[in-house]
Order: C-alpha cells, then sequence, then structure tokens
C-alpha cells in the first residue's frame, strides 16, 4: 500500500480537468428568456410530488437547491418563478459542449449533461497546460452557447471535482501533485464521495470530522470499522484516486435513497418513496438512456436488505409512472406488520440506449407510404 498521495503520484502523472456547468438547466432557461435574468428560476413543475431539477444562483439565495421537493422551494422562495424542465433542449445544449470537450482529448467521461471529466494528460493543446486547457474550454463553451462553466484541475478524478466547486460560479482551481493532502486536510469528511449522513455519524463516534482526522486513523482500524470501504476511505484521505477516465461507461442504473432518522413501518413509507422517486426521475433527466425497471430498496431496522422490482411493457416515461410502480411493489414486502425500516430507496435500471423508432419506421414502409 503507498503511504501518501506522493509516493501514488510518481507513478501516475495524470492531468484530469472536471467541468461542471453553472447552475445548468436554469442557466439555459435564463439565457432563453431575457425576463428571467437576474430572478430567482426553479426548474421544476410545481406539485406536491415534484422536486427542484435546478435552481439559478438568485433562487440558492434562500435555500432552494436541487433535489428540493418543490413545495420547500416555494416556501423558501415565494417569488421563485417555476419553470417547467425542457430536457430536449438541455441535452442539446450539452451536444455543442460535448463537442467542444472532444477537441482537447478523446477521453471524455460525461457524468451527467452538465459535467465530465477530461483527461488531457497526453494533450498537445495549450502546450499541454491543464490550467490553459481549462480556461480555454471555458471561453469556449461561453462563447458558443453563452452560458459559464466551472473547473477543477488535478492529478485525479478525485481532487478535481471537489476542486471545480472551489470557485463556483465561473472560475476555476487548480490542486498540483504537491498540495493534494494540504487541500484535504482541513474539508469535512462529507465532501468524500459516498460519505453520508449515517457514514458521518459513525465517523463522529471515532472523532473524526475533518479529512486530516481521518487521514490519522490506521488502516485496519477503518477495515475492521467500515469493512472494504475503510481501505477506500483511507486512500481518500490521502487523495489517492486510481479510477481512470472512461470514455464509454453508459448509465447502467439511477437510484435514490434516505436513511430515517427513527425507523418506520410499512404502511409509513409512501411519503418518503413518493420523495425518493421525485429524486431518481429528476436524475434520470440527465441521461438519454431509457430504463426498463424500477426497483424498490428497503433495510429493515436489523439491517436486512430488500428489493423488488418490476419490468414494465413500456418504459416508465413520467415521474407519475416511477411513483406508481414504486408504491406498488411496496406491497410485495410481505414481511410480518410489526417490521420496522430504517432506509427506503427507489431505482431505475436496465438502462438501454433509445431505439431510432423513426428511422426504422422508414426504412421499412412500403414504396406507396414513402
Amino acid at each position: 500500500m503507498l503511504a501518501t498521495f506522493q509516493d501514488w503520484a510518481v507513478n501516475f502523472q495524470r492531468k484530469i480537468i472536471h467541468v461542471d456547468m453553472d447552475a445548468f438547466y436554469a442557466s439555459v432557461e435564463q439565457r432563453d428568456d431575457p425576463a428571467l435574468r437576474g430572478q430567482p428560476v426553479v426548474v421544476a413543475w410545481r406539485g406536491a410530488r415534484s422536486v427542484v431539477c435546478a435552481a439559478s444562483y438568485e433562487a440558492r439565495q434562500y435555500g432552494v437547491r436541487s433535489a428540493m421537493p418543490a413545495l420547500r422551494a416555494e416556501r423558501l422562495c415565494p417569488q421563485a418563478i417555476f419553470v417547467p424542465p425542457d430536457f430536449s433542449r438541455y441535452k442539446a445544449v450539452s451536444q455543442q459542449i460535448r463537442a467542444i470537450f472532444r477537441q482537447y482529448t478523446p477521453l471524455v467521461e460525461p457524468l451527467s449533461l452538465d459535467e465530465a471529466y477530461l483527461d488531457v494528460s497526453h494533450s498537445p493543446c495549450c502546450g499541454g497546460i491543464a490550467t490553459e486547457m481549462a480556461r480555454s474550454i471555458r471561453e469556449q463553451i461561453f462563447a458558443t452557447t453563452g452560458l459559464t462553466a466551472s473547473a477543477g484541475i488535478a492529478p485525479n478524478k478525485f481532487i478535481a471535482k471537489i476542486a471545480s466547486d472551489w470557485r463556483k460560479p465561473n472560475g476555476q482551481f487548480v490542486v498540483p501533485p504537491g498540495r493534494v493532502e494540504a487541500f484535504l486536510t482541513d474539508l469535512p469528511v462529507a465532501r468524500i464521495p459516498g460519505v453520508g449522513k449515517v457514514m458521518q455519524a459513525r465517523l463522529q463516534r471515532l472523532q473524526v470530522s475533518t479529512v486530516g482526522e481521518l487521514r490519522s486513523l490506521p488502516l485496519a482500524q477503518l477495515e475492521a470499522e467500515f469493512g472494504s470501504w475503510g481501505r477506500r476511505l483511507h486512500e481518500r484521505a490521502r487523495g489517492i484516486d486510481e479510477r481512470a477516465v472512461e470514455p464509454f461507461s453508459p448509465v447502467q442504473s439511477i437510484s435514490s435513497e434516505d436513511t430515517f432518522a427513527e425507523d418506520l413501518r410499512l404502511e409509513q413509507l409512501e411519503p418518503p418513496i413518493i420523495e425518493q422517486a421525485a429524486r431518481t426521475w429528476a436524475a434520470r433527466g440527465k441521461t438519454e438512456r431509457v430504463p426498463h425497471t424500477v426497483v424498490l430498496k428497503l433495510k429493515t431496522a436489523d439491517f436486512r436488505i430488500l428489493t423488488r422490482s418490476f419490468s414494465p411493457e413500456t418504459p416508465p416515461a413520467s415521474q407519475a409512472v416511477l411513483t406508481e410502480i414504486a408504491l406498488a411493489l411496496r406491497e410485495r414486502v410481505n414481511l410480518p406488520a410489526d417490521t420496522r425500516y430504517r432506509l427506503v430507496g427507489v431505482g431505475l435500471s436496465g438502462f438501454q440506449d433509445p431505439a431510432p423508432m423513426a428511422v426504422q419506421g422508414e426504412l421499412f414502409a412500403s414504396p406507396g407510404e414513402r
């Protein structure tokens, strides 16, 4: 096991850029409708089952955030202007942005419509200087789309993603190899991907709240406490991330889950199922691929995990359909009535590329129909 980031970096000299568009959906709406500029814009349908897809920076000043229930966003910012999402328009802009990325490197890994990793380690652009490439990419995005982007430049994906958030909006931040551990030391452990509220609580019991404090724990103790995840924590605390940028990694599944403050009975799960279905559907809007299976995940108070799934004849085409199926899957849980549940999750899986139906229709049309 390599002891430090510097040891690891000797063997892996990479230059990774993480580009993240600024309030992407809301910014597209403000670009296309001048009346929305400078206004608190919330991209979401109104209604009890709706969730915020994006919020402009003006709306964020009131505490509105992505994945928040729309009703809560409305309470936080009564003057917000709600705009229904137009994913076909966002996808078209995203394709323009990805075309810009490919001018700098073929190693582009999109995470969603509005963010991507770029491995520019061997790119000859801008004299091979990653910070100049990031600046050039952001300038080209603005010239082409009228939108701003932020970027993080670092030796790996983990650090680059954190860095891209450092000078938002419309900024960039570089973490050179020699500064990785110092950069991480004072960050809260919540900045490590996968460390949610439950993991934070477990780490707090070990008197760990920052990455630096996590770094002080020996690997053996972390593995004893967290199993295989302990090794991942040990590596991330040192800024080590050996994952390659994967240009071809199509979405296979999307899910959202939440651990309750107190355990609930099965009949009490309808509101959290509705909320997680909304979050999953909002995330589904970030991919062009089509899901075919709905998954309901439950974890009992004694940590037993159950999943129920259903693949309808027609792929789920709306948040309402996803919610309906997820609630129906709850009826297939046949544990004793007094069973308590500590977590619920709703997912979509079985993603496939959309079938080119219109093209096929023209291909097989009879001569008289053409």
